[in-house]
């Protein structure tokens, strides 16, 4: 996400200061990114802050599919909660005017009823290590915000696609690219999903727009998609015949569990999508790139 938002950033006359875990080749013109090893509650940040007056925080602990932490929830409130609200205080006492935070979807839940997106009234039900810790690092940064007078701005993405993109995405795209018969063409979910060129955009508006301050958002493409739609339009993209079989749900989800698979056909079976109103109405904010453009990029290449 940040080599995506770096160039527009530039291209808007910002003057990024890019934080990074491991130092990089090729980064982006005449930018040095500065190496900050780990993030957590021990984090000293002053020398980045001076100056600045906004952050955008990006880094998370994430990706985690076969976790061998003892306990991972310590793991993951140990970045994504306590290194996010170190980073924040520190924000606020070197005057950072706007904190934009980059949670997820997870906050509210996994699934959501058929036609029933999540909305910002939903309630907040993380299931998972990660989305627990994104939970726990909004209502800080909420507390913060009331008790410094920094803006904070709370973003929570669905699944991103794009060139690079790690996870569920990259393994089907792979999958797609093969030509492997793929057992979803009975399914009708819904999901949302957000390019990063479109999520990049929001991010930028969130950063620059006046009503933001203090709100939280939800960002998708604004169009959702069933898993076989989504599987068609990668391959199209690809110039790849798209190869659906038709079984029902109950018996890939039966095959899934005994495979060790069931979360993984459950994000692919199961419904999850979001409302995106607020983001529309308030900061008059619409997806500049379409979903098939969105898949074109993250494709790029020769398949």
């Amino acid at each position: 996400m940040g080599r995506a938002l770096i160039p527009v950033l530039c291209s808007r006359a910002h003057i990024p200061i890019p934080i990074v875990r491991r130092a990089l080749g090729d980064f982006h013109r005449e930018l040095v990114p500065l190496v900050v090893e780990n993030i957590n509650a021990a984090t000293k940040w002053c020398a980045v802050l001076e100056g600045a007056d906004t952050v955008i925080h990006l880094a998370a602990r994430v990706h985690v599919m076969r976790d061998s932490a003892r306990e991972p929830l310590a793991e993951f409130r140990l970045v994504n909660t306590e290194g996010t609200l170190n980073l924040a205080r520190q924000a606020a006492e070197a005057g950072v005017k706007r904190f934009v935070y980059l949670s997820s979807i997870k906050v509210n839940g996994e699934t959501t009823v058929p036609n029933r997106p999540f909305t910002l009234d939903s309630s907040t039900m993380p299931r998972d290590p990660y989305g627990i810790s994104k939970h726990e690092a909004e209502m800080g940064l909420r507390r913060l915000a009331r008790k410094t007078g920094m803006a904070v701005v709370i973003i929570r993405p669905t699944l991103v696609y794009g060139q690079g993109a790690k996870g569920n995405f990259n393994e089907l795209l792979k999958i797609v690219a093969r030509g492997v018969p793929l057992p979803f063409a009975s399914i009708k979910n819904r999901r949302s999903l957000v390019g990063i060129d479109n999520l990049v955009d929001f991010i930028l508006t969130c950063l620059e727009h006046p009503a933001a301050a203090n709100e939280t958002f939800m960002v998708s493409d604004g169009e959702d998609l069933s898993t076989p739609e989504l599987i068609r339009r990668m391959a199209r993209a690809m110039n790849r015949p798209a190869l659906l079989l038709p079984v029902p749900k109950s018996v890939l989800m039966a095959a899934a569990t005994i495979l060790g698979k069931r979360d993984m056909a459950q994000r692919l079976c199961n419904n999850l999508q979001v409302d995106i109103t607020k983001s529309r109405d308030l900061l008059g904010w619409k997806p500049p790139i379409s979903v098939d453009e969105g898949l074109r990029r993250a494709v790029g290449g020769d398949w």
